[in-house]
């Protein structure tokens, strides 16, 4: 593939807790992940993305981390990951993992140093402040998992700060120290031979130097959480993080020479992502590319697509490049959130709300959405087969968010249980245990990768249809996006890709109401279109100049 092979690629988010367990302790591992590379990559994705499997004490599930050059015994060993790599790279996959860098576990050894004194090597390796008179914390900030965002330690006898849980404290990046020994850290896994990384959270690497307190949002904007009832002005989206990401862009071209190009992808949280996702991405000294959870929340109308759409097409956004989920480890699958699904809502720091589903739209509606948007897409696992959300009994929750939050936000176990693989086997194929980690969704079995192979009108026949009309499309991957119709819930995109080998360009029409729409293409759109349709779902038809879309319907219509 090209230098530039994550424009426009799909990769496949792996959860290794819950993806397949080889060993069979209850727990999805690197090994089982392993072995089911070759079912990922006959979807037709690009490659995976592998959430945190680096030593942790698991508080938050690998997103703590105790040490990001080793393997948690947990997933298995150095020689498991290199294995992995080795057969993703066989199978033509690229292999982009998670970095945690704004914080580590409180058992990180940098932590312990830091902690100890106020002079020691790593005195200043996290983000400290003294208390105020009254013994307070030393300003507003709020803490992302509940609470005040800073933590007392006795032994400074200061306070540090926290975004997460308490026990993961934030790296205090204005530190060149700092910046340098996380660099190390990308070196490491770059000449291990990974082809990218997913930074987490990466617009709160920086804060203010001032400490100011955030302000209030307006009245009207105010969440049900304290952590979003304040602007956040001074704890994430600093400016210093562009020369950071000038750093690591450069470091990353250094082992891209010879045409193994890598990349990085930031994950952009906040209710403003899109300026900074622009900001993090634009040109060619910055990051390779970021999402947000622009899409992540509840089912948008056609306009608001469009929306999130429009910045790329325009100033700075031009000379970048976005990518989008619909799906993932933090938020509720989509095929409830929007498709009428199983219940469980979630939404992270805020309200639980299970969105406006349409009755009409399946989740091969959501899939063709997802794959039709410019840039890099994100799908997370079991999304291919259409996998509603789980609803967990308080016993079987083990999210530190939804334990400090239910009944009311039952938290992210629910997106989170073990993939179903067969049917019929004991804990769906996913573990010989008696007792997995979570709790396996008696609902997702007549969804299982075996049920579905066997039926050509699965969710899972539909996801590879469209995945190969991805990759065989140029307009798909890399084309301009022109949108002809954007009324109410239906949508309708020209896509169109040229360059020295012709030109490539595509009707695509969708409705994501409960509705049925019929829309009238403009006389030169209709002149263009092809006589065979590339892909049709629910429904869809056009005659002549005629769309005709029940709800939930998808057209993809090649144009001359």
């Amino acid at each position: 593939m090209s230098r530039d092979w994550w424009r426009g690629a799909t990769l496949y988010q792996i959860y290794p807790r819950s993806f397949a367990d080889a060993n069979g302790d209850g727990v999805g591992d690197l090994a089982g992940a392993t072995a089911k590379l070759p079912y990922v990559a006959g979807l037709g994705v690009d490659g995976i993305w592998l959430s945190p499997f680096f030593t942790s004490p698991m508080r938050d599930f690998g997103y703590d981390v105790a040490d990001h050059m080793d393997v948690d015994p947990l997933f298995g060993t150095g020689t498991d990951f290199d294995a992995l790599l080795a057969e993703a790279h066989r199978l033509g996959l690229k292999v982009v993992i998670d970095q945690v860098w704004s914080h580590t576990a409180a058992e990180h050894p940098w932590f312990q140093e830091s902690c100890a004194s106020r002079d020691n090597a790593k005195a200043d390796w996290y983000v400290w402040a003294d208390a105020k008179p009254d013994g307070s914390p030393p300003n507003n900030w709020q803490s992302w998992m509940g609470g005040p965002a800073w933590r007392w330690e006795p032994r400074r006898r200061q306070y540090h700060l926290h975004n997460f849980l308490p026990q993961m404290p934030d790296l205090n990046f204005h530190s060149q120290a700092v910046q340098n020994a996380v660099l190390g850290i990308a070196r490491h896994w770059l000449e291990r031979g990974v082809d990218g990384f997913r930074l987490d959270t990466a617009n709160l690497y920086f804060h203010s130097r001032g400490l100011q307190d955030n302000p209030p949002l307006p009245e009207g904007r105010r969440g049900d959480a304290p952590v979003l009832m304040q602007q956040h002005l001074h704890n994430a989206d600093q400016p210093e993080a562009l020369a950071f990401f000038e750093r690591l862009r450069s470091l990353m071209d250094h082992y891209g020479d010879g045409g193994r190009a890598r990349m990085a992808v930031a994950e952009i949280g906040g209710a403003e992502p899109l300026p900074t996702m622009v900001a993090y991405t634009h040109g060619a000294q910055r990051l390779h590319t970021a999402y947000s959870f622009a899409f992540l929340g509840e089912r948008p109308g056609a306009e608001q697509v469009l929306r999130h759409l429009a910045p790329w097409g325009e100033g700075m956004g031009r000379q970048a490049w976005p990518s989008w989920a619909f799906s993932n480890h933090d938020a509720p699958r989509v095929a409830s959130r929007w498709g009428g699904g199983a219940a469980g809502a979630f939404a992270f720091g805020g309200r639980a709300d299970a969105g406006t589903a349409a009755a009409g739209a399946t989740p091969v509606t959501w899939l063709a959405l997802l794959l039709t948007l410019r840039g890099t897409v994100f799908l997370y696992q079991g999304e291919e087969l259409g996998l509603p959300q789980s609803t967990l009994a308080f016993e079987d929750l083990r999210d530190p968010y939804g334990l400090a939050n239910w009944p009311l936000n039952p938290g992210r176990d629910g997106c989170r249980t073990p993939f179903p693989w067969q049917a019929d086997a004991p804990q769906l194929g996913f573990s010989s245990a008696a007792r997995t980690w979570l709790p396996l969704n008696p609902a997702h079995a007549p969804l299982a990768v075996d049920r579905q192979q066997a039926d050509p009108a699965s969710t899972l026949h539909a996801a590879r249809q469209l995945l190969a009309l991805r990759r065989a499309h140029p307009a798909l991957r890399l084309g301009d996006l022109q949108a002809l119709v954007a009324e109410g819930d239906v949508l309708v995109l020209r896509r169109q890709h040229a360059d020295a080998g012709g030109c490539d360009a595509l009707l695509l029409a969708l409705n994501l109401g409960t509705t049925h729409a019929t829309v009238s293409l403009p006389e030169a759109v209709a002149e263009t279109t092809g006589t065979a349709p590339l892909f049709t779902h629910g429904g869809a038809a056009l005659y002549g100049p005629q769309l005709h879309l029940p709800p939930g319907a998808v057209l993809f219509v090649p144009l001359t």
